[in-house]
């Protein structure tokens, strides 16, 4: 080290919110879960740790590639971060790319899994009273083109059935939610612990997929009580809780036996607190395909359980944070 380098902990201790992320969940500390990836990840020899953390940042403060090269070089919060020296070279984008696609969402889901483990250790999470809920992921606002294009070919319209042929990623679909909410690319699920507000599962499915079908990707077991909206009363999602042995607490639809209105009132309520936790989440896919929809995913709800982590005050998580 040269001695005129910068001390950079001295310069971010106390004084960034990377600090208290990484007194919380030292992301180094999760590496292990992607060790098969220590090989030729980055001309430069940089490890997995490192790569990580770059994806963690990315999604954080919502980045692209070039623009995470553009901090990490000049950022001194960034550098200290990762791991660098005031003056040490930082990656490119490039190796933020291959890293991205060498991780991929299965290696993703393992570290968001980790998080959530950790936080059951602690009993941070309390796995009594969950919320879901489901959410739009857009891959594109219009399908002119490709609307063109079907007609073009003699179809009759553009729909679920043909899309692939003509859309540049065959896996996203149209979706809708009520009667007035369309878009074509995929649908998140989500599930919280109501306790800590740490979202436990996520899951991707292409947006023509209904959320009581995609809630067997996020249903709670182990008896928890399930608060959500009236997509969760029908029969797919009540069949999956009681299979899961969880127990229903979904709004009931206005024509349905049992409905009462001040129990479905209190329910609301209790689950109005957790109905932001998508606002912070990408409204818009960054990669094509159901796979990389998935890691972005995974990503956003890694980045939403670090976060809500420090501000409850956990213990540190692991060894060495």
């Amino acid at each position: 080290m040269a001695f005129y380098d910068i001390d950079l902990n001295e310069q971010v201790e106390n004084n960034h919110e990377l600090w208290d992320i990484n007194e919380t969940v030292n992301i180094s500390s999760l590496s292990y879960r992607l060790t098969d990836l220590e090989t030729d990840i980055g001309r430069h020899g940089y490890g997995i740790d490192v790569g990580l953390k770059c994806m963690f940042l990315q999604f954080l403060y919502d980045l692209s590639d070039r623009e995470l090269e553009k901090e990490l070089r000049f950022n001194i919060a960034y550098k200290w971060f990762c791991g660098f020296s005031a003056y040490e070279q930082t990656p490119d984008h490039s190796y933020v790319g291959r890293f991205r696609k060498k991780a991929g969402a299965k290696r993703i889901g393992k570290i968001f899994k980790t998080i959530v483990d950790k936080a059951k250790e602690k009993q941070l999470v309390r796995g009594v009273f969950h919320f879901v809920d489901a959410t739009s992921i857009i891959t594109k606002n219009t399908t002119w083109a490709e609307r063109d294009n079907a007609i073009k070919d003699g179809e009759a319209s553009l729909n679920n059935s043909n899309i692939k042929k003509y859309s540049a990623d065959p896996q996203a679909r149209f979706g809708c939610k009520g009667k007035s909410k369309f878009w074509f690319g995929y649908k998140g699920h989500i599930g919280v612990d109501m306790s800590s507000g740490l979202i436990e599962k996520a899951a991707v499915t292409s947006a023509n997929i209904s959320d009581q079908a995609g809630f067997k990707h996020i249903c709670p077991t182990d008896g928890q009580m399930v608060f959500a909206d009236k997509a969760y009363c029908l029969k797919p999602a009540q069949d999956t809780m009681l299979i899961r042995g969880a127990t229903s607490a979904a709004i009931l639809k206005q024509n349905m036996i049992g409905k009462n209105k001040d129990l479905d009132r209190w329910r609301s309520s209790v689950r109005a607190p957790f109905e932001g936790v998508f606002s912070k989440f990408e409204k818009r896919t960054r990669y094509k395909g159901l796979a990389n929809v998935q890691f972005q995913f995974f990503m956003d709800a890694i980045v939403h359980n670090v976060k809500r982590l420090v501000t409850i005050n956990s213990p540190p998580l692991f060894m060495g944070a």
